[in-house]
């Protein structure tokens, strides 16, 4: 909800209360205010975090991940629907640091989600449409705070780039889902042992039809993977279940789950901990983006820049001399 008088220049807690008051249409424009690059914009959404910052924080934030072709969406779409069936407003957000060059996550296809993309009790939101992964992460985590304020208890994040994407988005969640398919044998060889290693729990999809006992058998020998790794918490040995996205069984046992791990975890304190670890992370990280953007755009620097690079290429000009030179011209 913008001034009249000054289009460009939110009214900040109008826009607060519109957003208390669970609007999705202010939420969107609000998400979209967070997503400009414009730096009265960024002065903008800053302020807007910060009035709302006492009303996150409550929700049931999980990360979730997962091959192509696991069935990532149907799964999003039949969890989704389970939660809002038990009274939950859920909000799906994604990292994806590709979708510049992809055109879009798999979240701008709703169709993708049929039941949620329809359901008042869920906001379905795709990531930025470019930028670099930790450009994505910050706003994605700024996002989330905006869904909780606007009363959304369980935040989805699904990472459908790769690699680095799934430590962001097990770096700004509490739980870390990890989608497998059946039939696992030679492809256990091939998951990464970094993924695993960050996984909650694994969950293995299409469990239905002639494919349960493929699933079981695919389960049976991620828990053998599991045994010889160390988990992330003293307090939650990962799990691994069987479920089917398409029929909705083992999904109220898949996020029994999830609330036992959360349960277990507060009562040590440890998703407190969490937390406070990963509001250092987010600082650090918008903070390397933000200067990262600066590079990007200042033209007095830009202009320096390739001169710079091709002194270091040719070996005229040490790296070590190279960065003492940029970070002057920032001024740091």
């Amino acid at each position: 909800m913008a001034s009249s008088t000054a289009p460009s220049q939110p009214d900040i807690p109008a826009l607060a209360r519109d957003i208390r008051a669970g609007d999705r249409a202010v939420l969107a424009r609000a998400i979209t205010l967070i997503e400009s690059k414009r730096a009265d914009h960024r002065a903008a959404a800053a302020a807007l975090i910060q009035e709302l910052l006492p009303d996150t924080g409550n929700a049931i934030r999980v990360g979730i991940t997962g091959a192509p072709g696991v069935g990532k969406s149907t799964s999003i779409d039949t969890l989704g629907h389970f939660l809002t069936a038990q009274g939950h407003k859920v909000a799906v957000l994604a990292v994806d640091p590709s979708s510049s060059r992809t055109g879009g996550s798999i979240l701008g296809d709703k169709t993708r989600m049929a039941q949620l993309a329809i359901d008042p009790n869920a906001f379905i939101r795709p990531s930025p449409a470019s930028g670099t992964l930790g450009g994505v992460a910050a706003k994605t985590r700024e996002t989330m705070l905006l869904c909780e304020a606007a009363g959304y208890d369980v935040v989805l994040v699904e990472t459908v780039g790769i690699g680095q994407s799934e430590t962001a988005v097990a770096d700004m969640t509490d739980f870390f889902l990890a989608l497998m398919l059946p039939g696992a044998g030679d492809e256990l060889q091939g998951i990464k042992k970094g993924l695993v290693e960050l996984a909650d729990m694994i969950a293995v999809n299409k469990a239905d039809g002639d494919n349960v006992s493929r699933a079981k058998l695919a389960a049976a020998e991620y828990r053998a993977a599991l045994h010889i790794l160390t988990p992330r918490s003293t307090n939650w040995t990962p799990p691994v279940v069987t479920y089917s996205a398409l029929t909705a069984t083992g999904v109220e046992y898949l996020w029994s789950k999830v609330i036992e791990h959360r349960n277990r975890l507060t009562a040590s304190g440890e998703i407190a901990q969490i937390r406070r670890t990963q509001q250092v992370k987010w600082m650090w990280t918008m903070l390397e983006e933000r200067l990262f953007a600066r590079l990007r755009s200042d033209p007095a620097i830009r202009a320096k820049l390739p001169k710079i690079e091709s002194s270091v290429a040719a070996g005229t000009l040490s790296p070590t001399a190279a960065v003492e030179q940029i970070a002057k011209a920032l001024e740091l």
